[in-house]
Order: structure tokens, then C-alpha cells, then sequence
């Protein structure tokens, strides 16, 4: 890391890092302030794409972190730039949450059953039936199968919860067509919000609590790599990986003095 050129700019992953079910884990708030206060432009990321960045500022500002709406990029939007990038103005089958539907309602997209260019499959609480009943019908029809995110399971109080790459492998497995993933460990999560901050690889950092989706993205990205150990990355399993983060430290409380 001796010939990396100084940290300008920061990502940092949410869930694992800055909270822990709904608590900010310590640390997180002086960093953000400090982050604030440098100028620098950072963004919090996160492959939920249930909530729109407004509907996390108010939550995390609920937890007394303050993270401004332009500093928040949500596996959402990277799917939303990705689909304005390979087909503007186009239509789509969405399973999801206001956070996606959201983000493809303000690129311009057509949300629609009949014919559409796409499914678009993310996060939301109530999968139905019925729903993926009609995705597969449409994948098998001849629209382009997209994920938001390839997390098996997500966290929640009682325990994990089946999520979005769950999902699509059943739906994979009912049509034989696998999707293409917009979120982490796609290092295209990451460019496109550098690309939105303004920021450059080499001088960017990425903090995370995964070593497959967090750390991998930012490596293939091109940027320095933190993992936080306040997550789902327990030390012992470090090495069990083919690469390694720039540096691993105890929680983000450890990073304060590096902005």
C-alpha cells in the first residue's frame, strides 16, 4: 500500500459496518462526521434495494447517523444505471420494493407485464407465488433476466431471512437462464458510484464487513480494501479466501484517522 496514492474519496458498506440490526455500531457517527467535515466526497452503499435513499437517510438519521440522500448508492440505482446504459427508455417486469421501482420510474422506464424488455428482480418481503410465476413465464418468453443483488439471505432480528439470489435461483433453475447481478461483488456497483461522486479508483477506499461481496467488489474495482470485523466476516475465516483486503481492522471506530 506504500506506492497507493492517498485516500480522497470513501465507500463503505451499511449493514455490518455503520449498524448491526438497527443499532449504529461504534464508531460509525465520528466517522461520518469526520467524513463530513474533510470535503471528501464518500458514498454509503448498500445490495438492498427494497429503500430509496431518502427512506435511508431517514432511517439512519432515526439512528443519529447523518448521511446526506446524494451519499447514499443502493444496489437500486447501480441496476437502474446499468439498464439507462444498455437499453434508455426501455420497459420492465419488476418484483420489488419502492427503492427499485423508484429508481427505474426515474430513469425513464416503463414498468409493464406485457412484452417487457426485462424482469428486474430485487428484494421485498412479500415474494409471491404469483409474481415469480409470471417472471418465469416472461424470462421464458424472451425477456432479459436482471438481479439487483446475489445475497442468499439477509439479517433480521429472528434470524436470516431468504433473499434476492435465493429467489433467482428458483427462478433460474424454472427456466435455465441465469441473471445478470447489478450489486456487490459487481465491480460495476462500484464504478458507476465513483462515476457519481466523482471519484477515481486509485484513490478510493472501500470498507466492508464481507470478504465476498464487499472486499471482492472493491479489489476488482481497482481500490483499497478495509474489512471491518463488526460483521459477517469472522477473523479465522480470512484466509479461507484466494485474496486478501488491503488491511483488516476491528471496526470502523479503527478508520476514524485515516479520513
Amino acid at each position: 500500500m506504500a506506492d497507493r496514492k492517498p485516500i480522497e474519496s470513501w465507500l463503505t458498506d451499511m449493514d455490518g459496518v455503520l449498524i448491526h440490526e438497527g443499532v449504529p455500531i461504534p464508531g460509525a457517527d465520528a466517522f461520518l462526521k469526520k467524513l463530513r467535515e474533510s470535503g471528501k466526497p464518500f458514498l454509503v452503499l448498500t445490495n438492498n434495494s427494497m429503500y430509496t435513499p431518502r427512506d435511508l437517510h431517514a432511517r439512519l438519521r432515526r439512528m443519529g447517523l447523518e448521511v446526506p440522500i446524494e451519499s447514499i448508492w443502493t444496489s437500486a440505482l447501480a441496476t437502474a444505471q446499468f439498464l439507462d446504459d444498455q437499453r434508455p427508455g426501455g420497459s420492465a417486469y419488476v418484483i420489488g420494493e419502492a427503492g427499485l421501482t423508484t429508481a427505474l420510474h426515474d430513469i425513464g422506464y416503463i414498468l409493464t407485464d406485457h412484452e417487457p424488455d426485462y424482469v428486474v428482480l430485487g428484494e421485498t418481503r412479500t415474494y409471491s407465488f404469483e409474481a415469480m410465476t409470471k417472471a418465469v413465464r416472461l424470462i421464458l418468453g424472451g425477456a432479459r433476466f436482471i438481479c439487483t443483488n446475489p445475497d442468499e439471505t439477509g439479517p433480521s432480528t429472528e434470524g436470516p431471512l431468504p433473499a434476492t439470489g435465493a429467489v433467482a435461483a428458483l427462478i433460474t433453475q424454472a427456466t435455465g437462464k441465469k441473471p445478470y447481478f447489478a450489486g456487490k461483488p459487481n465491480p460495476l456497483m462500484m464504478r458507476t458510484g465513483l462515476n457519481a461522486i466523482g471519484a477515481h479508483s486509485e484513490s478510493s477506499a472501500m470498507i466492508g464487513d464481507r470478504m465476498d461481496t464487499d472486499v471482492l467488489a472493491g479489489m476488482e474495482a481497482g481500490m483499497q480494501t478495509y474489512l471491518v470485523l463488526t460483521g459477517l466476516t469472522r477473523p479465522d475465516q480470512v484466509e479461507g479466501f484466494p485474496y486478501r483486503p488491503s488491511q483488516v481492522v476491528d471496526s470502523i471506530a479503527d478508520l476514524v484517522d485515516r479520513v
